[in-house]
């Protein structure tokens, strides 16, 4: 992944040819860069997804076999989470990352090429055989997920279409990984893109021939251009290793002498078997690294499986209001965590090499400046609900009807997004020491607990609306637990400071969706009133956060506040290297 240089003390030299540059040498200016680049590709993956969803909406508008499709969505959805976003990327990062700290001079084994051989075989051949139990099960995962659904066929047929997105999203998910613990961030954040481009244009070419049944050819074909659309990076890295040796060089922890300018090597690397030396390649994943991870992805994914569970009885359309709902609430989390995408291997390495002062100062920043993202987006999402939805959505089979109900249960949605950003920021803290812990996991299940039990009692009476609150509780229970635990080992976060800051931050949040909810209802034209509902929640948001003295606020600046903690540096060198 990296190109070969003599060893020296300082920092090593950057490949000017792909950009990339070592995460733990990694820069105030090139984090914001690279922030930059993820926050621009991941809105157009996030454009390109509602285009996406406004395109499945015209065409199919809000029925059984919309309810149908989106049943066997819940297979995407899972793959999406396990392999990409979450359980994959929360082991395979670190575990790059440490194996990028053992590389050698270019005669000595790669522990890179290692952790690869020693896991994407076994990885894939799992997936494989996943994917044919799913299509397989097909009828048996439908009447578990949607009992009496009543396009229950259709839904199979969609389900083992989907299913093919298993083997497809691991590959993907195994090449982010693997470049970004290599800080390379630019073919990575392409993969929604791909993703999204290639659904919507089949959709668009075979919708009215296949029916609901395009959208899930459309998944098959967007996992492979997922992977194509980062293939080629991954591909290049590992030849110019091959060919020119380790750019990095870290010396052989076993040798007694060594020279005291050269790099510190970090405890858990130390822990790591030498390439050289028989034994396990280096980076090797056990399953008691895995499994925590794997738990707690599925427990946090699980809340969506219990909503469309629960919202199976209710009338036509009730599962795809809440489909459409979550995924419009959902951008301002979505934009929220980008920045984490780019700090995650880094606060891998500072854990590593033993540096926890500068890894906590990084997530507490991470904190806010997510936190501040996500409660301006949610006030527009609650100020501008029926707009939003209506410039989205209302048009061909999706009626006005469709339209109030989406942003009904949108509004409720987003009470829990300060929540699900706080879960994103601080899980990464967790999972980003070479040390398994069950912690996560099991708020996650007590999450998950919540969701059910509220969503059991408030369905019958308040149908989509009540799912997205017990959503919303179960989410908020996760929360608050995730930072309590965040008090302890490996960071020691401090918890009251960084809740005190967000609670200032959520009565700002507050006031800004009311003034935006005020001035959008006074403009007639949808598009208009949404422009007009932003640009109130943005001054209000600022004031108000200026007058609570949310830490990090300037007087005008609001850009200047969400950007200040990118271009502090994340890590330092070690004493004894400057």
């Amino acid at each position: 992944m990296s190109d070969a240089s003599p060893a020296s003390p300082g920092p090593p030299p950057t490949d000017r040819h792909d950009g990339a540059r070592p995460a733990d040498t990694a820069s105030g200016g090139f984090l914001a860069r690279a922030a930059a680049v993820t926050a621009a590709l991941t809105v157009a993956g996030a454009v390109l997804g509602l285009l996406r969803d406004r395109t499945f909406a015209h065409v199919f508008g809000a029925g059984t076999d919309t309810d149908a499709f989106l049943v066997a969505w819940t297979v995407p959805e899972v793959a999406a989470t396990l392999l990409i976003e979450d359980g994959l990327a929360l082991v395979l990062v670190p575990a790059f990352s440490l194996a990028a700290l053992r590389r050698g001079p270019g005669g000595s084994p790669d522990p890179v090429r290692a952790l690869v051989a020693a896991t994407l075989p076994r990885l894939m051949a799992a997936l494989a055989g996943v994917a044919a139990l799913l299509a397989a099960a097909a009828p048996a995962l439908v009447d578990l997920l949607a009992p009496g659904l009543p396009e229950a066929g259709l839904a199979v047929d969609c389900t083992r279409a989907t299913a093919t997105c298993v083997v497809s999203f691991g590959l993907a998910g195994y090449c982010s990984a693997a470049l970004r613990g290599h800080a390379r961030f630019l073919a990575p954040a392409t993969i929604y893109v791909a993703y999204n481009t290639g659904i919507i244009t089949v959709l668009l070419v075979l919708g009215r021939a296949w029916g609901v049944r395009a959208a899930a050819a459309g998944v098959a074909v967007g996992g492979v251009l997922m992977v194509a659309a980062q293939a080629p990076s991954l591909w290049r890295g590992l030849r110019r290793t091959r060919r020119r040796g380790a750019r990095w060089i870290a010396p052989d922890p076993h040798r007694p002498h060594r020279s005291p300018h050269a790099p510190r090597i970090p405890e858990q690397a130390k822990r790591i078997r030498h390439p050289q030396r028989p034994g396990k390649p280096a980076g090797t994943l056990r399953l008691a690294m895995v499994a925590p991870v794997v738990v707690f992805a599925l427990g946090r994914q699980s809340q969506t499986l219990v909503e469309r569970h629960l919202a199976a009885p209710l009338p036509a359309g009730a599962i795809s209001h809440l489909n459409y709902a979550q995924k419009v609430a959902q951008m301002p989390m979505v934009l929220s965590l980008m920045l984490c995408t780019v700090t995650f291997p880094v606060v891998a390495r500072a854990l590593a090499a033993g540096e926890t002062e500068q890894a906590r100062r990084r997530v507490e920043g991470d904190l806010l400046v997510a936190g501040a993202i996500v409660l301006l987006g949610g006030a527009v999402v609650v100020g501008c609900a029926p707009q939003i939805v209506q410039v989205l959505f209302q048009r061909g089979a999706f009626g006005p009807a469709d339209t109030a109900a989406t942003a009904a249960v949108m509004r409720v949605y987003a009470l829990g997004l300060l929540a699900q950003t706080m879960v994103g920021v601080l899980v990464r803290s967790y999972f980003s020491a070479a040390r398994p812990t069950w912690y996560p996991a099991a708020t996650m299940l007590v999450c998950l607990a919540v969701t059910a039990g509220a969503g059991a009692w408030a369905a019958p009476r308040w149908g989509a609306p009540g799912i997205a609150a017990a959503n919303a509780l179960g989410i908020a229970a996760g929360a608050l637990l995730l930072l309590a635990g965040a008090g302890r080992r490996p960071l020691g976060l401090a918890r009251l400071r960084a809740g005190g800051e967000l609670l200032k931050l959520a009565g700002a949040g507050a006031g800004a969706a009311a003034a935006c909810w005020w001035c959008a209802a006074r403009v007639t034209d949808p598009a208009a009133a949404l422009a007009t509902g932003c640009l109130a929640a943005t001054a209000a948001f600022l004031v108000l956060a200026r007058a609570a003295r949310v830490r990090g606020f300037a007087p005008l600046l609001l850009l200047s506040a969400l950007l200040r903690p990118l271009t502090r540096p994340l890590t330092r060198r070690p004493r004894h290297a400057r």
